[in-house]
């Protein structure tokens, strides 16, 4: 019976470095009344997971203190209150923790089912950077098709997650991307319009203002912080929008007030893990409507630089952290 009672997991004693973390058992967790058991094929890793490891991070209250924030698989078990799901359905979710385990729970409205076309590795990096992506450049940014914007943080998971939700859903924007050298050609590839190389030119203003004809940029998604807000503000249009995501470069910078009045820019910080579960699942909704068809069809597929077993979750989270990759980083839980 302990058997059936324990599950593999990715266990931390303190905070520190990629080897805090060991694999353990742990007790399977049980669904409530409104949650669905998932039994985990991959998961994926995420920026948050490094910065939760280092203690900066911590999860949502009630939510599991295991990292992962997304998963992929097979529904083991439903709720009592759960209607629109069974065992056995393929499905993927956006859950507070718990991802790297060999079961997740996940509130019934934050699944969406996994088509045909996909794979498991390829569903577990949908959740977390696309649904981030989309939230942040669609429906807060608001970008339209004909307008510009700037994605920063080339090749990482939500910039080409973003990258390619944006030439998918208004394939008639202009996108410039801000990259380390390494990785531009690739962001070329992706389809974007300009790629600005922030080694050699921190200050993009300059370049924006001749790309755009001193227009400026219409939706700004920057993950930089206290570096980037003035040459992001100067770079965005009138009646722009810079949403951020992010504090890599630290949390204080001056603001020129006049020039945010006079043009009628708008700053709106944007988090996804602490937002009401209600909420999270209308996002999902509107997710699951306009996106989710575009993976169906294969018009979007996920970028994944490597699949890791679980074994080897610490070399995984390696990679990230030296920014060796492109796209996402998935760990391989259980076999499907």
């Amino acid at each position: 019976m302990e058997s059936t009672m324990k599950m593999k997991a990715v266990l931390m004693d303190e905070f520190g470095a990629p080897e805090v973390m060991k694999i353990g058992k742990i007790d399977k967790p049980q669904p409530k009344a409104n949650e669905v058991l998932i039994k985990v094929v991959a998961t994926s890793i995420n920026r948050p997971d490094l910065v939760q490891r280092v203690g900066n991070y911590p999860p949502p209250v009630g939510d599991s203190e295991v990292l992962g924030l997304e998963v992929a698989g097979t529904v083991a078990e439903v709720g009592s209150d759960v209607s629109g799901w069974k065992t056995g359905d393929r499905v993927m979710a956006l859950v507070g923790g718990g991802g790297y385990a060999e079961y997740a729970v996940a509130f019934e409205n934050h699944l969406m089912p996994i088509p045909d076309s996909m794979s498991f590795e390829e569903a577990a990096c949908v959740n977390e950077s696309y649904i981030t992506a989309f939230l942040n450049v669609f429906m807060i940014g608001g970008l339209k098709d004909g307008q510009t914007a700037i994605i920063h943080g080339g090749g990482g998971g939500v910039n080409t997650a973003a990258i390619q939700l944006a030439k998918a859903l208004t394939p008639n924007a202009k996108l410039i991307v801000t990259a380390n050298p390494s990785k531009m050609e690739r962001v070329k590839e992706l389809g974007v319009d300009l790629v600005i190389d922030y080694t050699e030119t921190p200050d993009f203003t300059g370049l924006i203002k001749e790309y755009t004809n001193k227009k400026g940029v219409d939706v700004i998604l920057d993950h930089v912080g206290a570096n980037y807000l003035k040459p992001n503000m100067n770079s965005l249009g009138y009646q722009g929008k810079l949403v951020i995501i992010g504090i890599i470069s630290g949390i204080k910078a001056e603001l020129n007030l006049a020039l945010m009045m006079v043009k009628r820019q708008q700053i709106i910080g944007s988090v996804l893990r602490s937002r009401p579960v209600a909420e999270k699942g209308d996002i999902i909704a509107e997710f699951t409507r306009r996106a989710l068809p575009k993976f169906a069809d294969r018009s979007i597929v996920p970028i994944i630089e490597k699949v890791f077993p679980l074994v080897d979750v610490v070399a995984a989270h390696q990679m990230m952290e030296e920014d060796k990759h492109f796209g996402k980083i998935v760990l391989k839980i259980t076999d499907s």
